[in-house]
């Protein structure tokens, strides 16, 4: 495996357990439609919220803006496949789109959650 692939999988992994020990059940992880992946579905069982989580690892987020990183084109998969997820469930709660933002070296990690990180586009009519 790449070096590069080796860092996100552990990233993935430190993302989960900070997830976890948050109280949240993880539904899913790398959950796939198609071409479409969503990194993690989580629930927080209090507030009934489903979590759509996109992780990004870096080594250092010098100079990282993550909203960058997770640019239009990737919101729209994101929104698509969640909808997709939700429909196959027939899950009735809330979504929000989180970002976990893991940094540094795997056994070294520090964790940065941004909570509703993005919305979907909504489509008016003319």
């Amino acid at each position: 495996m790449a070096k590069h692939n080796e860092l996100g999988k552990a990233g993935e992994q430190a993302a989960h357990d900070f997830l976890l020990s948050k109280g949240w059940i993880i539904r899913e992880q790398n959950w796939r439609m198609g071409n479409l992946e969503l990194d993690l579905v989580v629930e927080d069982p209090v507030n009934r919220v489903l979590h759509i989580v996109e992780v990004k690892t870096r080594t250092s987020i010098v100079g990282f803006d993550p909203l960058q990183a997770v640019n239009a084109k990737k919101r729209r998969n994101l929104f698509n496949a969640a909808n997709g997820y939700v429909h196959c469930y027939r899950l009735n709660m809330g979504v929000t789109f989180d970002i976990v933002i893991v940094e540094g070296q795997p056994g070294q990690f520090n964790i940065h959650y941004i909570p509703n990180a993005f919305y979907p586009a909504v489509r008016t009519r003319r």
